[in-house]
């Protein structure tokens, strides 16, 4: 019999599994995971950025969370020898009716506790990255890079030291709540537990369902993020990290160029419909979870409203010149040619049944479960803060 429970490998799951063994080292943890190893969809698949919380509007979960798993996250890295890079960035306004936005997000920076951003000149942008082209700029110092595979595989370990347990290779299939104890049933174990915590990421709505009765609401529409990156020859366009200014009205930050931590420069990503949960090539269709996805009222209203921009998303995905296009507005010498195929992620982005996108984090509760709903970005610059919160609420009843 265990205590908790989590279902879920990545970021979130690990770091609120280390966060619980840290604060009682008696209880019994245990972690499922589905795949043959840790962090295999949304932490192994993004951009590897250390995230400022500059977006975020002040207050939210999404602001506190990023602001206070910033400083836990690097303090955790010099701990543990997890190589990291604060290199900075810059956001950049291409068209003189963005420079309203970057004002807005320069004031929001202010309120989140953002030290010595600094609005740019075209001239001033152009000494930390000298191909770029906007009319202004803003340098956010705070932002970095890092390898979230590698974070997690550190949080395992850790975890692992501790007394817990990480199972890999299970995949759950049944949830039963019960008065004092849930079942929880994966194609290969049944394990009983005073408490289930989903960290279960692009399947957090169905498990969450799993652990209640009545009809959940909100969907999981996986968005998938497509990258291309910088031949070798040209990397010398790209010092560190270079930002659009985003749109207001979408959870996504457009098209960027990002250094890596394992070397190279990626520019991407775009943001289509996945034809699944884990569709990271254009090829991948899994047609119950498509219709799952398509018939979703939510999903359905996002699509009326959204349908011109969702339209050139996907133009862009079939489009190399159109994605170049897209990338020229921040660097006027990128060529075609400068581009080769790079990786892919896919965004597990909740929508509610009135076709709301929610931007912040979502955390569910019910007598005998929590449900980490909604941790998109900056969900791994905030893991061990969105764990501390976690773990909190599951250690209040214990």
């Amino acid at each position: 019999m265990n205590d908790i429970v989590i279902i879920g490998g990545g970021i979130v799951g690990l770091a609120t599994a280390l966060q619980i063994k840290r604060q009682r080292p008696h209880l019994s943890v245990t972690v499922l995971e589905k795949e043959h190893r840790v962090a295999a969809h949304q932490t192994g698949h993004n951009s590897g950025v250390i995230h400022s919380g500059l977006y975020y509007k002040p207050g939210s979960l999404k602001a506190t969370n990023c602001i206070r798993g910033y400083w836990m996250l690097i303090e955790f890295c010099e701990q543990e020898n997890v190589p990291y890079e604060l290199c900075g960035k810059i956001v950049v306004a291409t068209k003189p009716e963005e420079v309203p936005l970057l004002n807005n997000l320069y004031e929001r920076g202010q309120q989140n506790g953002l030290e010595g951003l600094k609005r740019l000149t075209q001239p001033q942008m152009n000494e930390i990255e000298p191909h770029v082209r906007g009319v202004e700029g803003m340098w956010v110092p705070q932002t970095g890079i890092i390898d979230y595979v590698q974070v997690c595989e550190k949080y395992a370990e850790k975890f692992r030291e501790l007394g817990g347990e990480i199972r890999l290779g299970e995949k759950v299939t049944q949830i039963t709540p019960g008065n004092t104890l849930s079942v929880v049933v994966t194609d290969r174990s049944t394990y009983e537990t005073k408490l289930v915590i989903n960290c279960a990421g692009l399947h957090s709505d169905k498990m969450a369902q799993l652990t209640q009765r009545q009809e959940l609401d909100l969907r999981i529409i996986p968005f998938r993020g497509e990258y291309y990156k910088l031949r070798p020859e040209k990397q010398y366009l790209v010092r560190n990290l270079i930002y659009p200014v985003p749109d207001p009205n979408f959870p996504f930050l457009g098209v960027h160029f990002t250094r890596m931590m394992r070397g190279g420069i990626e520019a991407g990503p775009n943001a289509v419909l996945a034809f699944g949960r884990e569709g990271y090539r254009k090829s991948d269709v899994n047609l119950k979870e498509m219709y799952e996805t398509l018939s979703w009222p939510g999903f359905q209203k996002v699509a009326a409203k959204y349908w011109q921009t969702g339209l050139g998303e996907m133009y862009r995905s079939f489009s190399k010149s159109a994605f170049t296009k897209a990338l020229q507005e921040l660097i006027p010498a990128i060529q075609e040619d400068d581009l080769v195929e790079g990786g892919s992620g896919v965004r597990a982005q909740a929508c509610d049944r009135t076709g709301g996108l929610l931007d912040d984090f979502a955390i569910l509760e019910t007598e005998r479960a929590i449900n980490v709903c909604n941790a998109p970005s900056p969900a791994a610059t905030s893991s061990l803060s969105i764990g501390l919160t976690v773990s909190e609420k599951a250690l209040s009843r214990f």
